[in-house]
């Protein structure tokens, strides 16, 4: 009987150990949150910023090669964010391509958002469009896509009564769930951690790296490239302007 028992622990205890280390080297390996890409084919590289990125210095930014930023610039129906007007005079002083975007409340009137949007980024020149940053992270889980759907509409039509071109940021389930078969006629900026970053070769940045360190930034910051070479994106800032 106990030599019985003692078996029997013995498998337990194995069993036990083999899902723990199953389980680690898991958590071990997950997908990091970045992906190298070819320079070579896609040479423009861009970051994003907020007051979460805190004080920045736009100057070594430019000399570590970043071509484009986008700033945050409001939030919901009312929220402005308070580096964003900081942020945008450091950035046009160093001559780096500014734009600005906007981080989709599920919760609040589309076009009441593209309203705040609109007063946030006012009468400044932007070198790129306003992007619209729609994700379920930071979003109530208890609204439909169809509602959410309909709210995203109101904010586009608000936004291109202005103007600016617009832009939608998105992650690769935001762009299953709001995007693909709705807005695939308007240029996607993707976060994805996979190359290619989703099955569609409707996209025109992609948001690669949660992880990246630039020279004049504390901390991990954004890294985005853009889906061409230099001479198609200086085609597309020019189709911007027109």
């Amino acid at each position: 009987m106990n030599n019985a028992r003692n078996i029997a622990i013995a498998i337990i205890a194995v069993t036990g150990l083999s899902i723990f280390g199953s389980a680690f080297y898991r958590s071990c390996t997950a997908r990091r949150p970045h992906v190298e890409v070819e320079r070579e084919r896609f040479p423009v590289m861009g970051i994003d910023l907020s007051a979460h990125n805190g004080d920045v210095n736009f100057d070594r930014i430019v000399a570590e090669g970043v071509d484009f930023v986008f700033l945050k610039a409001s939030e919901g129906t009312s929220f402005h964010d308070p580096k964003f007007r900081k942020n945008y005079s450091d950035a046009r002083r160093s001559g780096i391509k500014v734009g600005a975007y906007h981080f989709f409340r599920f919760d609040s009137d589309g076009y009441d958002q593209g309203r705040n949007f609109l007063s946030a980024v006012d009468s400044l020149s932007l070198d790129l469009p306003l992007a619209i940053d729609i994700e379920e992270w930071g979003n109530p889980e208890d609204y439909s896509t169809e509602k959410v759907v309909e709210s995203l509409r109101g904010m586009i039509f608000a936004l291109e009564g202005s103007r600016h071109k617009v832009i939608i940021y998105t992650n690769k389930n935001g762009y299953d769930r709001f995007v693909r078969g709705r807005f695939e006629e308007m240029p996607v900026w993707v976060c994805s951690f996979t190359n290619p970053p989703i099955t569609s070769d409707n996209w025109l940045l992609w948001q690669h790296s949660h992880q990246s360190r630039i020279d004049g930034v504390d901390g991990d910051v954004d890294l985005n490239t853009f889906n061409g070479d230099s001479t198609s994106w200086e085609r597309w800032l020019s189709d911007i302007r027109q």
